[in-house]
């Protein structure tokens, strides 16, 4: 527990920290957080924010205590960790709430104990940010990194400027794919990465790409399987997600 006037929390992240520059407080692999105020749960029920989709990221970045670190520098399945406990230390580890049963598609009542979702750790011998696939199809060599949540405003600002310009469809998967690729086939420059994105990167190949992202990226495990079903399903997450007795519409 820091010393500060506010009780805190250091909590452990699911990327253990190995994903962030070695000078940032983020490579211990831990953050400090305090615990939720009535000053927070104005931030949950600011319709402004809520309008905005704003509510949740502002409320995560006035928790943070660890110095200079920003919401912005956490990669996702950080920034999923940092809410759930968030979460837990606000109101409890149990959450109800109504889900889809992926087998009949009927809504069910579902009790989540939070403290049990356990994390998605990254593969053995990963050190940086930085990993490989050799593409099955046409087998160029790839590398890439995980995103924090600064590059993921970067995509969404890139794409607004496309639909400022009128652009018919819209570029989501490709400007994703330029912004996480850092080289192919060894180079790094940014006018072979966008061509190969643009001109070359077969569909069995992107999607085998996906594929491969899903099973290393460090996040908390937020699925399960609801009862009489052998599919899984996962825990919704939005504003409700705090209050889920409470109607935000």
């Amino acid at each position: 527990m820091s010393e500060n006037k506010f009780p805190t929390e250091i909590i452990d992240l699911p990327s253990e920290g190995k994903l962030y520059p070695k000078d940032s407080p983020l490579s211990s692999g831990k953050i400090e957080i305090k615990y939720m105020t009535a000053k927070e749960e104005d931030i949950l029920t600011s319709q402004n924010l809520i309008k905005k989709g704003l509510a949740i990221d502002t409320l995560l970045n006035s928790l943070i205590v660890t110095k200079d670190v920003n919401l912005d520098d956490l990669i996702l399945g950080d920034k999923n960790a940092v809410m759930v406990a968030a979460r837990i230390l606000a109101y409890g580890p149990e959450y109800v709430c109504e889900v889809t049963n992926p087998t009949s598609g009927t809504n069910i009542s579902h009790t989540f104990n939070l403290a049990e979702c356990p994390f998605i750790k990254l593969p053995e011998g990963i050190t940086e940010n930085k990993f490989e696939i050799e593409l099955p199809v046409s087998k160029t060599k790839v590398t890439f990194k995980v995103l924090t949540g600064k590059e993921e405003k970067e995509i969404e600002r890139d794409l607004n400027s496309s639909k400022k310009i009128g652009t018919q469809i819209s570029p989501e998967l490709t400007t994703r794919l330029k912004h996480m690729i850092t080289s192919i086939n060894g180079d790094p420059e940014g006018k072979t990465i966008r061509e190969f994105v643009d001109q070359a990167f077969l569909a069995r190949d992107a999607r085998a790409f996906r594929e491969f992202i899903q099973k290393i990226q460090p996040d908390v495990d937020l699925t399960f399987f609801p009862s009489t079903t052998t599919k899984s399903a996962t825990l919704p997450i939005g504003i409700n997600f705090f209050w889920p007795d409470v109607d935000f519409s």
